[in-house]
């Protein structure tokens, strides 16, 4: 892409816009039921197997306002990759999911949570004071992402996925060095109900228990040179509801961290959680926008009381 039309693109609106998409949008075509990567589909018999290619394409937002300077990014995403799933007896499945593409970056890239920003006094190349100092958001560079899923549910209650994320960055700017950062998790999920909850065709405050799961995530990630940055443990409660063809997810619980002995700060627990709300649009499409808070008490030189968020509205499509 051109990093002169991109430089001028302003990431904001974009979120803006696709939000305010997703609650206005109608189109003449019918119309499916979830979203964001998980639009529903026929569920398949034992032995069946099915593959959907895949596309989603999503602007995001980082605020620390719990850091120095309060840095923020900015990140536009296009991801092309495809599910695989295979049906098991019970009403169980088995599915492996993957995507890559690029990414164009302004200010700084995402990174491992928990990591802080320092000032070293290192060989960091001659756009360090510029692109560090400031916390800029100008365009920087087009980096590429991916992630790959592998999910077991033996049923339609349980179920437990693994998954790496890498992302690759393109050259060294500013804290940023060349080479390919990567977080690899660990998830069990176990849900209380069917979790078909639909206020708009008459379930009430108390079916929200239909929609109700727990969760447990554990996450490891490293730097672009290959550094350990930590690790975070996430027991969650959520919920999933819909009102129509509007899907709703809120979740949240405590996050146990544990930086890397590099980082000034030291163990500690935070609070994190996700509101996501999405849409679909035509048979192949679903809008989405989602919200993800943290928050931590003062711990360390470089980290502070106060909240972080992530926010970021997109469309998947799948073929």
């Amino acid at each position: 892409m051109s990093s002169f039309f991109v430089s001028r693109f302003n990431i904001r609106k974009l979120l803006l816009l696709a939000g305010s998409a997703l609650i206005s949008v109608e189109c003449a075509l019918p119309l499916l039921g979830n979203a964001h990567g998980g639009m529903e589909e026929e569920p398949l018999g034992a032995g069946e197997f099915r593959l959907t290619p895949q596309l989603t394409i999503e602007g995001h937002g980082g605020f620390e306002n719990n850091v120095e300077g309060k840095p923020e990014h900015y990140g536009l995403d296009g991801l092309f990759g495809g599910l695989m799933e295979w049906g098991l007896e019970n009403g169980g499945k088995f599915s492996i999911e993957g995507a890559f593409g690029p990414v164009g970056v302004w200010g700084e890239a995402e990174h491992f949570y928990g990591a802080v920003h320092s000032d070293h006094d290192d060989d960091h190349d001659d756009d360090h004071d510029d692109d560090h100092a400031e916390h800029d958001t100008d365009y920087k560079r087009e980096d590429f992402r991916g992630y790959l899923k592998a999910t077991y549910a033996p049923n339609d209650r349980l179920s437990v996925a693994v998954d790496t994320q890498p992302y690759i960055v393109t050259k060294n700017q500013g804290e940023e060095k060349k080479g390919t950062k990567n977080s690899i998790g660990a998830k069990v999920l176990y849900a209380f109900g069917a979790g078909d909850v639909n206020f708009a065709l008459g379930d009430n405050f108390k079916d929200l228990t239909d929609g109700a799961y727990v969760s447990l995530e554990h996450r490891q990630g490293w730097d672009s040179v290959g550094e350990w940055q930590g690790n975070y443990t996430d027991p969650r409660v959520g919920v999933e509801f819909n009102y129509d063809l509007i899907a709703v997810k809120i979740e949240g619980g405590p996050r146990f961290f544990v930086p890397s002995s590099e980082a000034s700060t030291s163990e500690r627990t935070d609070f994190a959680g996700e509101v996501e709300i999405s849409r679909p649009v035509g048979d192949n499409a679903a809008l989405f926008i989602h919200w993800q808070p943290t928050y931590s008490d003062k711990d360390g030189d470089d980290w502070g009381e106060g909240w972080q968020h992530h926010v970021g509205t997109g469309v998947t499509f799948r073929f």
